[in-house]
């Protein structure tokens, strides 16, 4: 399994490949000290995995993975990304430019090791908290969501048309001027969505609009 380090720091890259030379399977085919640096070498090594730091001059890790992805002939590449960082840009970038993996550098040797096999073998790999994390936030959204369509579900499809009008801050006239309606028709609508969501008065009914996500859009 032919592995490539691309870090800028000096001891940080020392540090995997005593780790990585001490593996039978494992082979360092180069040390890359730029994003740049990592690109041209991947062309060169045609590297299983790439060891990619995020933080690095010229180019950084998540172009450069970019890059490497986007390549003809490079398609067998895995790049795990490597960082000290783990907020949520980086990890979506990271897997949206290509990555396979994201572990972050406070890893340990076994951990790191499973990562690079687990990369190499085609699968994808999350460091285990921003895995966690991710899920969490993922799950809260589908909650959210769920608890929106099912707030919403007592309303007819012109009560949500106009329970969004109301978020944009239009008044009755408006509303009826917008949907082809009268303005007592408008204001039936509007009173009738107030009392099924149980909002007590029209301010109370543009926040729901907005919790909801019918606020969000235009018409």
């Amino acid at each position: 399994m032919k592995v490539l380090l691309a870090d800028d720091e000096r001891l940080v890259r020392s540090g995997f490949k005593v780790l990585l030379d001490l593996e039978d399977d494992i082979t360092v085919v180069g040390e890359a000290t730029t994003g740049a640096e990592a690109v041209e070498l991947a062309r060169a090594t045609r590297p299983d995995v790439v060891l990619m730091d995020i933080r690095m001059p010229q180019l950084d890790g998540i172009r450069a993975t970019a890059q490497i992805s986007e390549a003809n002939g490079m398609e067998r590449v895995k790049v795990l990304i490597l960082t000290t960082y783990d907020t949520d840009e980086n990890v979506f970038d990271a897997l949206q430019t290509g990555a396979s993996g994201f572990l972050l550098k406070d890893a340990g040797p076994a951990e790191l090791l499973h990562a690079i096999r687990v990369v190499a073998a085609g699968d994808a790999l999350l460091a285990p908290r921003i895995t966690r994390r991710l899920i969490g936030q993922f799950t809260a959204q589908r909650r959210a969501a769920k608890s929106a369509e099912d707030r919403l579900a007592v309303l007819t499809d012109r009560e949500r048309e106009v329970l969004a009008l109301v978020g944009q801050g239009m008044s009755n006239d408006e509303i009826g001027a917008a949907l082809f309606l009268s303005p007592a028709t408008a204001r039936t609508h509007v009173s009738r969505a107030m009392v099924k969501l149980g909002a007590r008065d029209r301010a109370q009914l543009v926040v729901i609009a907005y919790q909801t996500g019918l606020g969000e859009f235009t018409t």
